[in-house]
Order: structure tokens, then sequence, then C-alpha cells
């Protein structure tokens, strides 16, 4: 199965739409959202719905910490933008697609075909709630460590990276080539730290999702461009602090 891998959409809608859109043009069978729906971006409602739509039909969504904060409200930890933006998104979003957030799971699972299991989880998953950054080997084997998964895919960072790890040894960082299929062998583990669709923090502005064939155990860390000038437009518009328009032009 072809599984498209979404993460950190931050109410961008210009972003979601490419993404989901060339997903499907590329085959994906299923979708899967790691998290961070809203927060940031001007177009909440947009992609909440969009996203509960796709979970009707069988996709799967997680917890983000945007997420959650959208609902309970925003965390000391958060900085200012992040918390004005919370603050806006909250009174934007409706009764029913605030119970849709506060009814996603921290992670999920599956099987691929020949029997592996896969988990899905918004940061790291020794502690799910708590979302703590996985940037380096060490946070890495942490969080591997805490599963029996095979592979295992997260987001929240906004950088892609791609850790493997051997029997007995420590993980390794590998930085991954974006737009080319690259094979996940089976007698290693698999840490997959995917890129953001609506704010990319590694220097590049295009919007960033993935493609898992579980069947072949092959991922693609896809880029690709989406309208910014329309996305930052909104943000400007909805009163948003600048910054949150300002960093989509250089992916920081």
């Amino acid at each position: 199965m072809l599984i498209a891998l979404l993460t950190d959409i931050h109410a961008n809608r210009e972003a979601f739409d490419a993404c989901h859109a060339e997903a499907r043009r590329l085959g994906a069978q299923k979708f899967v959202y790691l998290g961070d729906l809203v927060g940031y971006g001007a177009d909440p409602s947009y992609i909440v719905d969009r996203v509960a739509e796709d979970v009707s039909r069988g996709a799967l969504c997680l917890m983000g910490n945007h997420d959650l904060a959208a609902v309970q409200g925003a965390t000391d930890y958060m900085n200012v933008p992040a918390r004005a933006a919370i603050e806006w998104t909250a009174g934007k979003l409706d009764s029913a697609q605030l119970a849709f957030l506060a009814a996603m799971p921290f992670t999920a699972t599956s099987r691929n075909e020949v029997g592996g299991q896969t988990l899905y989880v918004h940061a790291d998953a020794s502690a799910p709630e708590r979302f703590a950054y996985i940037t380096r080997e060490v946070e890495a084997e942490r969080s591997l460590n805490a599963t029996p998964a095979q592979v295992t895919f997260c987001g929240h960072v906004h950088r892609p990276q791609l850790y493997h790890m051997a029997r007995g040894k420590p993980p390794i960082l590998f930085n991954p080539t974006a737009n080319l299929s690259m094979p996940l062998a089976r007698s290693r583990r698999w840490l997959a730290v995917l890129g953001s669709v609506g704010q990319p923090r590694d220097g590049n502005p295009l919007a960033a999702f993935a493609l898992y064939d579980d069947a072949r155990g092959a991922l693609n860390f896809i880029r690709l461009p989406y309208d910014i000038d329309k996305t930052a437009q909104k943000i400007r518009a909805a009163g948003l602090p600048e910054f949150l328009a300002e960093r989509l032009y250089e992916g920081r």
C-alpha cells in the first residue's frame, strides 16, 4: 500500500492542497496525518474539515502539540507568535472542529504486508504526550528503544531526517535526498522525521510530505512548491504576527 504521510500542516491551505493533490496524483491509497493541523496559519477550519473528511474515509490522524493547545489553551513553552496564533485559532474553530481535534490519539500503529509493525507519532515515541524534539542520534535512540516497530514516523521538528539502527548498535543519521525513493532495509530499524507541509524549517521553503510503500519498504521525502504569497497575505489579513508570514519565504 502506498501511504501519504503529512505532518505539521499548521493551517496552511495552499501547502496542504498542493501536497494532497500531488499525493493523489502519485497514487497514494491511504493518508496518515501526524499532527499539528493548526497553529501559525490562517486556515484552521478548512484544514480540520478536510482532514476530518479523510478520516471518515479511513485516514489516520494524530494529536500534535498545537492541536492540543487549540483545545486546552496555549502552554507556557510556546513563544509569543505561536501563542498569539493559537489564541486566534481557538476562536475560529467551532465545537465540532474542536471535538475532532480533542479526540485524536497520540499514537497509532499498523502492519505491513510482511508483518512488520509501523508506528506513527507526532514527536518522541518514548513520551508522546510530552512532544520532545528529535534532532540528534541520542534522541532518536530513545525514541527507537521505546517501541518494537520496525519503522517509526514522526514530525514536530519541521526538518526532514532519517535514522537507521542495527541490532546492538547506536542509530546513524542519514540526510534524505528529496524526491528520491529510498529502500528501508528490513534488517534495520528506522525512524523517519518528516518535513513540514505548512512551515518548513530546514532553509527550504518548499512544502514537504512523504510517501511510504509499506509492501516494498520504500520511502520518498517529497518537496514541491505552493503559493507562498497567498498564504502570507492571509496571515497578514488575519492580523497574525508578521513573522509567521515572513518565515515561509525562507523556510525557517
